[in-house]
């Protein structure tokens, strides 16, 4: 009986035991994750590279900085044409302060656009700093060609160590540049063009073979419009061209019975450059056509006035 009762007696305590530590992990799990309407979502085990990735601080995204028309005053680019040079803008502006007036004085001698002219000048010297202009003042990497009697200098170019002429200033240089375009029957085309249409200028120099880059025209443009070079052309030109020309758009209109003056969109050409020639601007071309952007497209037609 005695055996009996501690046997009974012992599984009293045990049951107690038990309840008592179910009690409390109850307790526990209510006190962690709740219980009832409160009840937490089930705990997640997740592993130690998950919860790194997790820890791990979020990149932050910058924003593009939006290109700029020119660069910066430290800002570097790279010129190619007989030479790879690098250039900031302030050598390329020194450059055109330096040269500006034989621009616009060969213009008025021999026809050709000072915006060309310099534009030539700053791509073909890397602005006065590349390795032909400065062994040789060969400011428009001009080649010996057989009729050149001069001190020529040897530069690799298309090929290794072709014959470049030499001269003895830059001025000398600018000068020989504007009788190798004027007496070449290559280039006689040329001046046939409209002197304020540097577009047709840039083209023109590629067609006839002055250059064998393909994008030979588009650096000349891009180069004219940065810098502004056009209005060189306008100071040689005068006034009264521009007058002239938008009078001459006014004629045209009137005998035409008041019909619109369209323009067809050329390769190489450019929205500014448009408005450029037929002295309208850019706000004006895109409301009368009814642009959203700046883009155009080859054989794409525009009204201009």
């Amino acid at each position: 009986m005695k055996k009996v009762l501690s046997v009974l007696f012992t599984g009293l305590i045990l049951m107690s035991c038990n309840a008592a530590h179910s009690t409390k992990v109850r307790e526990k799990i209510a006190k962690e994750y709740g219980n009832g309407d409160d009840k937490k979502k089930k705990v997640v085990v997740k592993t130690r590279s998950e919860v790194k990735k997790e820890q791990a601080p979020i990149a932050e995204t910058k924003p593009a900085k939006p290109a700029k028309p020119l660069l910066e005053k430290q800002q570097n680019e790279t010129l190619v044409a007989t030479s790879k040079t690098h250039v900031s803008k302030n050598t390329i502006e020194d450059y055109i302060n330096l040269y500006a007036d034989a621009a616009m004085q060969s213009m008025k001698i021999y026809g050709i656009p000072a915006s060309i002219k310099l534009a030539q000048g700053i791509l073909e010297s890397g602005s006065g700093n590349g390795t032909l202009c400065r062994t040789a003042n060969n400011h428009f990497g001009i080649k010996c060609k057989e009729e050149w009697t001069g001190e020529t200098v040897s530069h690799s170019d298309d090929k290794a160590n072709e014959c470049f002429r030499k001269y003895a200033s830059a001025m000398d240089s600018y000068n020989d540049h504007s009788e190798f375009l004027a007496n070449r029957v290559y280039y006689k085309n040329l001046f046939t063009l409209d002197k304020s249409d540097y577009h047709a200028w840039a083209n023109g120099l590629k067609k006839a073979g002055y250059a064998t880059d393909p994008r030979y025209p588009q650096k000349l443009i891009d180069i004219i419009e940065r810098y502004k070079l056009y209005e060189f052309d306008q100071k040689v030109l005068g006034v009264n061209h521009a007058f002239a020309v938008k009078k001459a758009e006014e004629i045209v209109a009137t005998n035409f019975g008041g019909q619109a003056q369209t323009y067809t969109v050329q390769a190489g050409d450019t929205l500014f450059a448009i408005c450029q020639k037929f002295n309208s601007s850019v706000d004006e071309i895109k409301r009368i056509n009814n642009l959203s952007s700046n883009a155009l497209s080859i054989g794409q037609i525009l009204k201009v006035n």
